[in-house]
Formats: C-alpha cells, sequence, structure tokens
C-alpha cells in the first residue's frame, strides 16, 4: 500500500544550488545574465547564418542547429532554477519534472549527435576536399539532421516511459537545480534495474561512440595535415576545426568528468558544480568560441553591421 501511495507523488523538491541565502540575489542576477547572453548570442549565431549566403555552408548548417538546441538546452533548466531562486519556493509538479527530464536529455542527446556531424563535415572537407560538394550535399545534411533528431527522441522518450513505471519514497528532495535523471532514480523505492541498463546502452551510443567518431575524424585529418601541411585551402577548413574542438573539449570534459569519473565522495556541491557547467557555461560559450575564432562568422557579423548602418543613415 505504502509503495502504492508513493507512486502517485504529485511533486518534487528541488534543493538547488548549494549557495547561502544571503547570496540568492547576487547568483540570480549572474544566471539570469548568462542565460539572457546565451539566448541572445546562439539567436545572433542563428541570424548571421540566415541572412548571410556566404554562411549556407553544411558547417553552418549545424551550426545553426546546434545553437538552436543550446538555446533550447539552457531553456529547459535555468529558467525554472531563476523562479525557484526568486520566490524561494523549491517545488516542481511530478508532470513538470518528468517533462524537464524529457527535453533535457532529449538537447544532450542531439548536442552530441551535431558535435560529431560537424567533425564529419570537417573530416571530408579536409580530407577529400575534391569530393566535398559531392558527398556533403544538401540532401545528406537535412538526412543526417533529421535522424538526430528522431534518435535523440527516442532515447529521451525510452527513458521518460521508464522513469513514469517508477514508485517514490517518501522523500521526495532532489538535490540539483532540475529534475537530473540520476537523481530520481535513486529516490525510486522500485526496481531501477531496467533504468540502469538503459542509462548504460544509451551512455555507449549517445556519448562513447560519438566520442569515437569525433576522435577518429581529427586523427584522420591530423594526419592529413601532417602530408600537406601548406595547403591553403586546409589552412582555411581549419579555421573551424579550432572552434570546434574548444566545444567539443569544454563539453565532453565536463560530462565526462561527472558520470565517468566520479569522486569517491561525490558531494552534492561538486556534482551541482560540474552539471553547471555543461548546461549553463557550455551553451554561453559557444557563441563566443565560434564568434571569436572564427573568420567567417567575423565577416557576416561585420557585413551585417555595416548594412544595419547604411539602412540607419
Amino acid at each position: 500500500m505504502k509503495r502504492q501511495e508513493n507512486s502517485s507523488v504529485s511533486e518534487f523538491l528541488l534543493l538547488g544550488l548549494p549557495i547561502w541565502p544571503e547570496q540568492q540575489g547576487m547568483f540570480f542576477a549572474l544566471f539570469l545574465g548568462m542565460y539572457l547572453t546565451t539566448v541572445l548570442g546562439n539567436l545572433l549565431i542563428l541570424l548571421l547564418i540566415r541572412l548571410d549566403t556566404r554562411l549556407h555552408t553544411p558547417m553552418y548548417f549545424f551550426l545553426s542547429h546546434l545553437a538552436l538546441t543550446d538555446v533550447s538546452f539552457s531553456s529547459v533548466t535555468i529558467p525554472k532554477m531563476l523562479i525557484n531562486m526568486q520566490t524561494q519556493d523549491q517545488s516542481i509538479p511530478y508532470a513538470g519534472c518528468v517533462t524537464q527530464t524529457y527535453f533535457f536529455l532529449f538537447f544532450t542527446d542531439l548536442d552530441d549527435f551535431l558535435l560529431t556531424l560537424m567533425a564529419y563535415d570537417r573530416y571530408v572537407a579536409i580530407c577529400h576536399p575534391l569530393h566535398y560538394s559531392t558527398i556533403m550535399g544538401q540532401g545528406l545534411c537535412t538526412f543526417l539532421v533529421t535522424v538526430s533528431w528522431i534518435l535523440s527522441c527516442a532515447n529521451a522518450l525510452c527513458h521518460t516511459l521508464l522513469l513514469t513505471r517508477l514508485s517514490f519514497c517518501a522523500d521526495h528532495s532532489i538535490p540539483h537545480f532540475f529534475c537530473d535523471l540520476d537523481a530520481l532514480l535513486k529516490l525510486s523505492c522500485s526496481d531501477t534495474s531496467l533504468n540502469e541498463l538503459a542509462i548504460f546502452t544509451a551512455g555507449v551510443v549517445i556519448i562513447i561512440l560519438p566520442l569515437l567518431c569525433i576522435l577518429t575524424s581529427y586523427g584522420c585529418i591530423g594526419a592529413t595535415i601532417l602530408k600537406v601541411p601548406s595547403t591553403k585551402g586546409i589552412c582555411k577548413a581549419l579555421s573551424t576545426c579550432g572552434s570546434h574542438l574548444s566545444v567539443v573539449s569544454l563539453y565532453y570534459g565536463t560530462i565526462i568528468g561527472l558520470y565517468f569519473f566520479p569522486s569517491s565522495s561525490t558531494s552534492r556541491d561538486k556534482s551541482t558544480v560540474a552539471s553547471v557547467m555543461y548546461t549553463v557555461v557550455t551553451p554561453l560559450l559557444n557563441p563566443f568560441i565560434y564568434s571569436l575564432r572564427n573568420r567567417d562568422m567575423k565577416g557576416a557579423l561585420e557585413r551585417l553591421l555595416h548594412r544595419a548602418k547604411v539602412l540607419s543613415q
């Protein structure tokens, strides 16, 4: 009877960030500024790619989807965290928690796939430059992105459906600022072996395999560059490789550090800080990385500003 009552839990409590009450105002302003910068920065990337025909290439097609994903990814967790900090209300309805978990997993998976597609694009551009336009046609790019969306949706839906079959214990407090799947499983009174098996399988398919593909792509790129280090076309293509590698290192570094190398005394504080890194900081830095280290993006921004200046005169 007790388990049946617990299975109908109506809400959870998000304990939020490990900060003192007197620091709430400062951190609220900080995260609000970071969120607005993330949204505006990624929307600027979308605008530049949309308006500048020179950026209508496969690489920037993938980048536009990455920017859209980063905006959505941040919007899944940060607004709720800000509301909780402002109102001091830590509750989140059961349905809202499950929904947040679904979209968090969906956009996390989509990020992984898009970073992998961008690495493949750079591999084809540098290792097979003469066949680049033939291989990376619009049809293939659209197909790859569509498959990424479908796989991400299917994986997130699988985890969410497995989550809804669980019952929960009396303690409904989640030691996080969002409904993290791992934290929810720890609150469950049910057998979570099937959920853990699904997480392990998804970890291999969604994280490990894409990472191996990225490393393989850049291994081939490195070998090609060493053979022809003076080719101007390769140098131009590498201008986006540096940006992509920076994003990959930041994104996968925090995820691997959190989920694959946990501390023996993994505290709530360490887990929360690591989660902030890839849910808040990484989407924030992506626009700066791709704009400051990319000549094409800087050129598109300069042309947009010049056009706006001319129109205003």
